[in-house]
């Protein structure tokens, strides 16, 4: 049975108080969306994966995914949400219904810490009951009061369950309800488990996680930062630094930091010969003490002739997080008479930032000449240097 995961991030997480929505903030340097994502993608039980996201979003959801590059194959494109949290899992369903999963697991974007035993859980409790959400025992006396704010019950708390996601349902049963609710003009449920109840259908609960919070208030971001800190492992500082050079021929432009910049020469290589990407790669790779671009891909294998080098970034900076480390820094000098970076610096900068999935002021670009001196003096041809900084767990170091 075919099993996908929607994953609802189209709030605006007011209560977070200000700036980008909270399923886009920094926790530890990596947005709270990828690690949710990172989660439900890393598991060998989903087949597919779906976000709902608000419509002005887009741009911060792009920025979070190429944070836990490679992308893979069963993130689905990402969609537009509605009005309310019902409405946008209506959406991701129907959206979802083309492919017809059997099972579907429906998980708030700000519950960065899910496990995969939690997803073991709910696929589980899904197969059996079809539709069911985890809760976790209640530890506080809970009171029931009245409009006086006087204390009307005192519930038995061994009965009550707070409730969490990833909630899981068959597929056609949860769609159904929720089409449903849409048709009876009822749009505010901000569960899918009390929709469920709302269509008739017997809702179980299964075990949670304690640790499987969601991040509502400032206070929550941070205590996850806190959480994040003391169980995270020593990290090591590496530096690497990379160059790369190449002649001017016949062509009427160049590549330089992703970018096609017009110029009355183009460059000889095997590649597009993209010199600051190149020196990037090269640092990276150097940080890692794993060779170099010519390791990784030799100019002797035909499949890399004029390729676009923003693989070969993208590539090394793969290897960083495929070793639980992260790219702290990227620093780059161009180094040539012309032609000049500073019409498209900020150009550069942005590409780079999106090859490597890092933030805009991760990114240095600068560019000298060299008094004419050397073969760059004479136009003769380009060169970049770079230097890049990458923290690795102490055991990947």
């Amino acid at each position: 049975m075919s099993i996908a995961a929607l994953i609802v991030a189209a709030g605006r997480g007011s209560r977070a108080g200000e700036g980008v929505p909270k399923q886009y903030r920094l926790l530890q340097g990596q947005p709270v969306l990828a690690r949710t994502l990172a989660g439900f993608l890393a598991h060998p039980g989903i087949g597919h994966t779906l976000v709902v996201i608000h419509p002005d979003d887009r741009g911060l959801y792009e920025a979070s995914v190429r944070s836990i590059a490679p992308i893979s194959a069963a993130l689905l494109p990402c969609i537009d949400g509605g009005e309310t949290r019902q409405d946008s899992v209506r959406n991701g369903l129907e959206a979802l219904s083309d492919s017809d999963p059997g099972l579907v697991l429906v998980h708030d974007a700000a519950r960065p810490f899910v496990g995969p035993q939690l997803i073991d859980r709910a696929i589980e409790a899904a197969g059996r009951w079809g539709a069911a959400v985890p809760g976790v025992p209640v530890t506080d006396t809970i009171k029931v009061i009245g409009g006086q704010s006087e204390v009307v019950s005192t519930p038995d708390r061994a009965s009550l369950r707070a409730i969490q996601t990833p909630q899981a349902f068959r597929f056609s049963l949860l769609l159904d309800a929720h089409r449903k609710a849409a048709g009876a003009n009822l749009h505010e449920f901000t569960d899918d488990g009390a929709l469920a109840e709302w269509a008739g259908l017997p809702v179980h609960v299964f075990e949670g996680e304690s640790g499987n919070i969601k991040l509502t208030h400032p206070a929550d971001f941070l205590d996850a930062e806190r959480r994040l800190k003391s169980g995270s492992m020593t990290y090591i500082t590496k530096l690497g630094t990379g160059f790369d050079v190449h002649a001017f021929g016949e062509g009427d432009h160049v590549w330089l930091g992703g970018i096609r910049v017009s110029h009355d020469r183009g460059v000889v290589a095997h590649s597009d010969g993209d010199v600051i990407l190149h020196a990037l790669t090269d640092a990276i790779l150097g940080a890692l003490a794993d060779g170099d671009i010519g390791t990784h891909f030799p100019p002797s294998d035909p499949q890399w002739r004029g390729a676009s080098s923003d693989r070969f970034l993208a590539h090394a900076v793969n290897l960083v997080r495929e070793r639980g480390g992260t790219v702290d820094h990227l620093d780059t000098t161009l180094l040539c008479e012309k032609p000049r970076l500073g019409p498209y610096r900020e150009a550069m900068r942005q590409r780079i930032a999106e090859i490597a999935g890092l933030r805009l002021d991760q990114i240095s670009l600068k560019a000298t000449t060299t008094e004419k001196l050397g073969f760059t003096g004479r136009g003769e041809g380009i060169a970049a240097q770079a230097a890049a900084t990458i923290r690795l767990p102490e055991k990947n170091a």
